[in-house]
């Protein structure tokens, strides 16, 4: 089978490393480490000659590209630009879960024309307090904060434009919750939808949870306390009655959902739907599915998953720390120049996916985006796992990469889903 992987980061370095133990893969655009698995080319994938097409990225999925490819009978998986709407706006998203019953926080969403509205509405909620652009903000658009005033301040700039652009001018508002957080991928064909294991992402740029939000310093997988039996809960209480309201509002969801979930006292709550593999997530997740990734995905995509269980996955964990780039998540500087990936990558049990990395007039890698490399670890648990994963970081070196050094290290503070405080700059606060 040829499979053609749409995207440039970690995520599609991960599709790629595993699809391609069983299939010829192609991606575009690539970048220098997937090269290295598979065939990158510079064209729009219309122009890849494949078997299956694997979109990894949101924003061309909103954009409609799946469409694209099926109206030229090309089989395809990742949604329609109207499943996408799932991660596209969060607005639809809530009236989704709504609608299909599942819990979820109380929200209310807001325009720019609403600002009075809107800023009643957070000041009747307790703390914390949550606010999330309406449309893509690369992960980053999430701020969850203990200050009302900085609350306030954020629900002004994004409805202004200032903080997101047009991605922000839309707003929901939602009570903050408690309790661990756990992110479930689930593979859909339309109707029915299996379960890939569960994963722990690490948003704060800082350890111990400090710091404004990015797109994910670091994940695991295995999640101590999340087995079989949250997983099936999540399955029955969530993604199928999504999937149901999806298709009641003929939508044909075949791709990932991506279910970012906080078990709280009261039970499990929805916080969002992705409409693609999460990025760190993936990086865990993928690794750890033992049978024919190719296959199964393909068969999503025609409509037909077997039945029974999902794929077969390995007992073993996966722990993936993210170097980033200087600067980052505000201020990301590119150009710096990256050594040591080759020795990470020998050390048994490693593997180094490329995020943001590109090459230079002298052909020697580089910084070039805000997230760089995710070094995964793999081991019998996840203390080894994640042994293995620093090991790797250790032996990597460029100027002013960022790494938390707690990821997988125990429970991490912000698991309860409230912040801990900051400083008026955004920088870690507090004792």
């Amino acid at each position: 089978m040829r499979v053609c992987v749409v995207g440039s980061g970690g995520r599609e370095h991960a599709l790629a490393d595993v699809l391609a133990r069983t299939a010829e893969v192609v991606c575009t655009p690539g970048n220098p480490g997937i090269a290295d698995v598979a065939e990158c080319v510079a064209g729009p994938p219309e122009a890849v000659d494949a078997d299956l097409y694997v979109v990894g990225p949101e924003a061309p999925l909103v954009d409609g590209l799946a469409d694209r490819l099926r109206a030229a009978g090309r089989v395809v998986f990742g949604p329609g630009a109207d499943g996408a709407r799932l991660e596209g706006s969060k607005a639809w998203m809530k009236e989704v879960l709504v609608a299909a019953g599942v819990p979820t926080a109380r929200h209310a969403a807001f325009g720019p024309d609403d600002v009075a509205a809107a800023l009643a509405f957070l000041d009747g909620l307790a703390p914390p307090w949550v606010v999330k652009t309406d449309g893509l903000a690369a992960g980053k658009g999430v701020l969850v904060t203990l200050e009302l005033a900085e609350a306030r301040a954020d629900v002004l700039a994004k409805l202004d434009g200032s903080a997101f652009g047009d991605a922000g001018r839309r707003v929901v508002i939602e009570e903050g919750l408690t309790g661990p957080e756990v992110s479930v991928l689930a593979v859909c064909d339309g109707r029915r939808a299996v379960a890939l294991p569960a994963a722990r992402d690490y948003k704060r740029v800082g350890d111990g949870d400090l710091g404004p939000n990015t797109g994910g310093m670091g994940a695991h997988s295995p999640v101590p306390g999340v087995g079989a039996d949250v997983v099936a809960e999540v399955m029955e209480r969530a993604v199928a009655p999504t999937l149901a309201a999806l298709r009641a509002r003929g939508v044909d969801f075949r791709g990932v959902l991506y279910a970012g979930l906080m078990l709280t006292p009261a039970g499990l709550r929805v916080l969002e739907y992705n409409v693609r593999f999460g990025d760190p997530e993936a990086e865990v997740v993928l690794p750890r599915v033992e049978d024919d990734l190719a296959e199964w995905l393909r068969a999503a995509a025609l409509g037909g998953l077997p039945d029974g269980a999902g794929p077969a996955v390995s007992a073993d964990a996966c722990v993936t720390v993210i170097m980033a780039a200087s600067g980052y998540p505000t201020a990301p500087v590119a150009g710096a120049r990256i050594s040591g990936v080759e020795s990470a990558a020998a050390l048994a049990g490693v593997r180094v996916y490329h995020a943001g990395t590109g090459l230079d007039a002298d052909g020697i890698l580089n910084v070039a985006g805000g997230r760089v490399l995710a070094v995964c670890g793999r081991g019998p648990n996840l203390a080894a796992a994640r042994a293995r994963a620093y090991e790797g970081v250790g032996r990597i070196s460029f100027d002013g990469a960022v790494v938390r050094r707690d990821i997988a290290a125990a429970e991490p503070p912000g698991a309860s889903g409230v912040a801990p405080p900051r400083a008026a700059d955004g920088s870690g606060g507090g004792a």
